[in-house]
């Protein structure tokens, strides 16, 4: 058996543990389905309250969730990092928030690598894929660097696209690292003082913040078009 159907296998059988799981423990399926929940009001004080609901496993169950968020795309990720620095303050729960993230970003892009670009369009969908895809072939490395930085841009199909690329995981997970980092960062400082509409103006402000970006990038890439077609 070679080391690819080796790495299927061994995928294969932790989804059908998890599986299992879900599907016989009636605590697991409850803890499971209440994490959806609880992502599904877009509310990060509600996130806080359910993450702190488990007491001394608070910081683990953070931790699953971002895992989770990263696997069933697109769940937002920012909402845990405010969450986190809400409940364990700006250092720690940045610190919580950078490590679950990265360790999610690494779990896409070997289930990428292990299971090949028909599994990642039926995760992603194809259209966010050849997205990506142009991105990647244009810009390499950079492009996860660049998306790393915008609050808005979905983290993890690019984690799973950088899977189906010859990018060295040392490389891919070494500009996750520093593309996050900046972004943590403010988000769990802000994340510490939301409350209310606070909340909602900050969350306004970086919509903005990542829009204007969005355009520099589009105005950029016009005109490099127009540069090569000339």
């Amino acid at each position: 058996m070679t080391r690819v159907w080796r790495s299927r296998a061994a995928l294969l059988l932790a989804v059908c543990v998890m599986l299992g799981a879900y599907l016989l423990f009636p605590g697991v399926k409850a803890f499971v389905d209440n994490s959806f929940a609880a992502f599904a009001h877009l509310d990060s004080a509600d996130l806080a309250r359910f993450i702190q609901s488990w007491g001394p496993q608070a910081a683990a169950v953070s931790f699953f969730l971002m895992i989770l968020q990263a696997i069933v795309a697109p769940l937002p990720a920012f909402l845990i990092t405010f969450a986190n620095a809400s409940l364990f303050g700006a250092f720690w729960g940045g610190v919580l928030s950078w490590t679950s993230a990265m360790a999610g970003a690494a779990l896409c892009f070997y289930i990428a690598r292990i299971l090949g670009r028909g599994a990642v369009e039926k995760l992603t969908g194809k259209t966010v894929l050849d997205g990506m895809d142009t991105f990647f072939t244009r810009y390499g490395k950079h492009t996860i660097l660049i998306c790393r930085l915008l609050p808005f841009v979905p983290f993890d199909p690019i984690s799973y696209a950088a899977g189906l690329t010859s990018l060295r995981f040392r490389s891919f997970m070494l500009a996750t690292g520093l593309g996050q980092l900046p972004a943590t960062v403010v988000y769990s400082c802000v994340g510490s003082w939301l409350t209310g509409g606070t909340y909602w103006l900050v969350t306004g402000l970086l919509t903005l913040f990542a829009l204007a970006i969005l355009l520099m990038m589009a105005k950029k890439f016009y005109a490099e078009r127009q540069k090569r077609f000339r």
